[in-house]
C-alpha cells in the first residue's frame, strides 16, 4: 500500500515536472517570437533604412506646432521621432508620405507609439499657418505633429539635416517647393540618426524602426 502510494506521488510530480517544463519552453518561444528582428546594416538598407555611422547634434530651433506650443530641440529629446519636410500644398508627395507613416504608426502597440512621435515640419510658413497644419496633421493621425518657424531657421535646420528644398514660382503668381522626400530619423538624443528614403513599404518601415529602436544603446 505504501509502495502504491509513493508510485502514484512520483508520477504525479513527474507530470507536474513535464507540465512545468512544458510552459516554461512555451512561454520562452513566445518570448522570442515577440522580439523584434535584429537586422544589419545591408539588411536595414534594403528596408529604406539608412543610418549614419555617427550620429550628429544639429542647431537648436525654435518652431511653433499646430496646437500653438512651441517646438524645438527639448522635443525631440526622450524618444525617437521620424521628421518629414513638406508643406500642406503639396499634392503628390508629402499626402503619399504621410499616409504611409501613418499605416506603418498604426502597427505598432501602444508601448512603441509612446517611443515615436511623427513630425511634418513645413517649409512653407507663409501658408501653413497654425489653423492650417490644426486642419491637416491630425487628419493622417491625430497623434501626429505639425511644426513651422522662420524660413532662414527653416533652412539652417533642413540644410543641417541633409534635406534640399526650393521656393518655385509658378505662372499663374503661385509657388510651390521641390523638396526632398527622406523622412529624418531623430533618436532620443536630439541627434540626427539616419533617415527613410522612399519608397515607404510600411512593414518595412515597421521592421528597421524596431530593430533600430532595440539595438540603440541610451
Amino acid at each position: 500500500m505504501a509502495d502504491s502510494q509513493r508510485n502514484k506521488r512520483n508520477i504525479r510530480f513527474t507530470l507536474i515536472g513535464i507540465v512545468v517544463f512544458v510552459a516554461m519552453t512555451l512561454a520562452g518561444f513566445i518570448h522570442k517570437i515577440n522580439q523584434p528582428r535584429i537586422l544589419n546594416v545591408h539588411e536595414l538598407r534594403a528596408n529604406g533604412a539608412v543610418l549614419l555611422d555617427t550620429p550628429r547634434k544639429f542647431s537648436e530651433f525654435e518652431f511653433t506646432d499646430h496646437r500653438g506650443q512651441p517646438f524645438g530641440l527639448q522635443e525631440l529629446t526622450g524618444k525617437w521621432s521620424l521628421l518629414f519636410f513638406g508643406f500642406t500644398h503639396c499634392p503628390d508627395i508629402c499626402p503619399t508620405t504621410m499616409a504611409a507613416a501613418a499605416k506603418m504608426y498604426e502597427g505598432l502597440d501602444s508601448e512603441e507609439k509612446a517611443e515615436l512621435q511623427v513630425v511634418l515640419v513645413s517649409l512653407d510658413p507663409e501658408r501653413d499657418t497654425t489653423a492650417k497644419l490644426a486642419q491637416y496633421v491630425p487628419y493622417f493621425n491625430p497623434d501626429f505633429i505639425g511644426a513651422t518657424g522662420n524660413q532662414y531657421v527653416l533652412l539652417k535646420l533642413a540644410t543641417e539635416l541633409n534635406v534640399a528644398f526650393s521656393k518655385v514660382p509658378l505662372e499663374n503668381g503661385d509657388y510651390t517647393i521641390d523638396h526632398g522626400a527622406n523622412m529624418v530619423l531623430v533618436n532620443p538624443y536630439g541627434h540626427y540618426h539616419g533617415f527613410f528614403k522612399p519608397p515607404f513599404a510600411e512593414e518595412s518601415m515597421r521592421m528597421a524602426l524596431r530593430s533600430i529602436m532595440a539595438t540603440f544603446d541610451q
